[in-house]
């Protein structure tokens, strides 16, 4: 995994009156304040839909659906983020732990954290954790 370091630049940029006025109050606090939504309560955990996961707050296109997968973990699992740099790499240090922080390299949004080492059976050795508020998805033309 590659980190970047924080304060990078940013394609979308807005005030945080802005983005709690372009937001809800649970996509603010989970987008722009790191939160966490709660385990199997997202609206995309189980979805399966063929399409595109864009990131709620800016609409930059971040994940596939083929490289989603099952991990039981309550939260919408992928293995690859889009080609390039859809998504950046933060180290993590909050709550005693070090993790990786996933934001949206557009406008730097909280989606979640991502894993190594899980012993998943998908193509990369990583697990993106992203929280479903997170994400829009926007269905393809061929259902699965």
């Amino acid at each position: 995994m590659t980190m970047k370091p924080t304060g990078s630049e940013y394609s979308v940029r807005k005030s945080e009156s802005e983005w709690r006025e372009a937001l809800s109050p649970a996509e603010y606090q989970v987008l722009r304040q790191a939160g966490t939504e709660r385990p199997f309560t997202g609206e995309y955990t189980d979805t399966t839909t063929t399409g595109v996961y864009s990131c709620r707050a800016c609409g930059a296109e971040l994940f596939r659906s083929d490289t989603k997968f099952e991990s039981h973990c309550g939260w919408p699992s992928f293995f690859s983020p889009l080609a390039g740099e859809a998504v950046e790499l933060i180290e993590d240090r909050s709550l005693g732990m070090a993790r990786v922080e996933v934001r949206c390299a557009a406008c730097g949004s909280h989606l979640g954290h991502v894993f190594e080492g899980e012993g998943y059976d998908t193509p990369t050795d990583q697990r993106y954790c992203i929280n479903s508020i997170s994400l829009t998805l926007t269905p393809t033309d061929s259902p699965t």
